[in-house]
């Protein structure tokens, strides 16, 4: 980046509908920087303002609403021709009010799929339009054995049902041998499944490449990208997790371009009974500098997904605690 540019610090208010998944976007007034561009609202933040405190008061001068529930979501830095911008995006999803124009733009209800019909978009708001496509919840296997995979395959239809639109197929203890082409064929029955409920399928890197392709995507152990020189798949088409313990697993996870972050383990978990847990105030610190949306594992289930999202989490991953 270039150090001569300004730096500006701002908060961003993703204001989500959350009964028809609609946010609302500002088109950029007249004589501003980028005019007719549409955004998310926000502004900078000033000195001695927290980003919550920034965000209230910016929506309240920008639309005339009162902010009563928010969350941090990703934090990340974006330089243009003239500036550099570190944006700071929260969800909005509770405020009093109508939302009108108080700076003389136009603004409109839009889903994250349909925003780029309203015309320009402001190259900063692209990625987040991209992330929100991403459910809130984050389902993965745990099926160890092949005389398992009827029940497995049973409870996943069960978690579709329910609403579950991201699924992970990780199998890292599954037996060799002839037993190992088994798994392909629950990873394809999977695949099905998924699909036919509207739901995408990511394969962990512990599989096999030549399986990737066949998935919508592949979650990274955080090992294996460290070890990869570039994006494993195209952005068009597939997904890119990254699994992560620190913050240095976070921070490569920007560098190869992912499209999100794993992070944990964040509470005590069965599979990792000698270790550690992040605990929630760890989990935040990592999340704030991860530049991309954030899975809180470890832990985790249904129950938990408000208290994630306090802590800068874009929803919860889980093993066991989506089921049912």
């Amino acid at each position: 980046m270039n150090a001569t540019k300004p730096y500006i610090k701002v908060v961003v208010g993703v204001i989500l509908n959350e009964q028809t998944g609609e946010i609302l976007l500002g088109q950029r007034p007249k004589g501003k920087p980028w005019e007719d561009w549409w955004e998310f609202p926000g502004g900078k933040i000033e000195e001695g303002e927290s980003q919550k405190q920034a965000l209230v008061r910016e929506l309240k001068e920008e639309l005339g609403i009162d902010v009563h529930t928010c969350t941090p979501w990703v934090t990340f830095t974006y330089e243009y021709p003239k500036t550099i911008v570190n944006l700071a995006f929260w969800r909005v999803t509770g405020w009093d009010g109508t939302p009108r124009s108080l700076e003389e733009q136009q603004l409109a209800w839009t889903t994250p799929e349909e925003a780029n019909k309203l015309g320009e978009l402001l190259p900063a708001s692209l990625p987040p339009l991209r992330w929100l496509r991403l459910p809130p919840h984050y389902a993965i296997s745990n099926i160890q054995q092949p005389e398992n995979s009827q029940a497995w395959l049973a409870n996943l239809q069960q978690q579709l049902d329910q609403g579950v639109k991201l699924v992970q197929l990780r199998e890292p203890s599954w037996p060799d041998g002839p037993a190992a082409a088994s798994l392909k064929d629950v990873f394809e029955r999977a695949i099905g499944c998924c699909h036919a409920a509207g739901a995408r399928v990511l394969i962990n890197s512990v599989h096999p490449k030549a399986w990737w392709k066949l998935a919508d995507g592949v979650q990274l152990r955080a090992q294996d990208a460290l070890l990869a020189d570039a994006r494993p798949l195209p952005e068009e088409k597939y997904l890119v997790g990254v699994s992560a313990h620190n913050t240095a697993d976070a921070l490569y996870a920007q560098v190869l371009g992912a499209d999100f972050v794993v992070l944990g383990h964040v509470l005590e978990t069965p599979s990792h009974p000698d270790q550690p847990p992040l605990g929630w105030d760890g989990f935040a610190s990592i999340a704030g500098e991860a530049g991309l949306p954030v899975y809180a594992i470890g832990g985790q289930s249904a129950a938990t997904l408000e208290i994630a999202r306090e802590h800068g989490a874009h929803g919860i991953a889980a093993i066991r605690g989506l089921a049912g």
